[in-house]
């Protein structure tokens, strides 16, 4: 009984250890992200992957693509102060998910494109994920006449593409930085 106790209190510290650290890696990629944005202005909002803090999407890159296929759509502040329309999907295994669309977001392409139930008629999507920590974000859609591989570039220098990403998949930076404190040690 005393052992199982002990490993207990000693998991119990090893999980509050790593949440610790988790949070101080957090708040160092937030200060980076602060100090280096890609050349964004510090009004302008920056969509985060949820999982790790990597600067997926930028707000002047929000682009509303309308599906007919969509369940139901609303209007949202999803990342500065522009409201955005949100749709909401169902895939063929019953899974719902929110999504805003983008000309552009920094994700991982899993290619070939597959055209078999796409929410965008026209277009063939591709998974897209978070490119530090894989976690899945959404969808890259291009035109459905395409090749199923096409490069980066191509992609993103057409006018014809976008990106579906998940809402519950993504974090403000602005919100992220309100629920932290820096430590001191951290300051400069």
């Amino acid at each position: 009984m005393f052992s199982m106790r002990r490993h207990f209190i000693t998991a119990v510290h090893s999980i509050k250890l790593r949440t610790a650290l988790w949070i101080v890696h957090l708040v160092a990629v937030l200060s980076d992200k602060a100090a280096v944005c890609r050349g964004c202005s510090s009004s302008e909002g920056l969509l985060l992957c949820r999982s790790c803090g990597h600067e997926v999407a930028l707000e002047r890159d929000l682009s509303f693509v309308p599906s007919r296929l969509a369940l139901s759509h609303r209007n949202n502040t999803v990342i500065g102060e522009r409201r955005t329309t949100v749709q909401l999907f169902e895939n063929p295994q019953g899974f719902q998910f929110e999504v805003v669309t983008f000309k552009k977001a920094d994700v991982l392409k899993h290619w070939p494109a597959d055209g078999h139930f796409t929410w965008f008629p026209g277009f063939s999507w591709t998974v897209a994920t978070c490119p530090r920590c894989k976690a899945h974000l959404g969808w890259a859609f291009q035109p459905s006449d395409w090749p199923q591989t096409v490069t980066r570039q191509d992609f993103e220098d057409s006018d014809q593409t976008f990106v579906a990403l998940i809402l519950q998949r993504l974090l403000q930076e602005q919100f992220a930085s309100s629920l932290l404190m820096t430590p001191n040690s951290f300051r400069s």
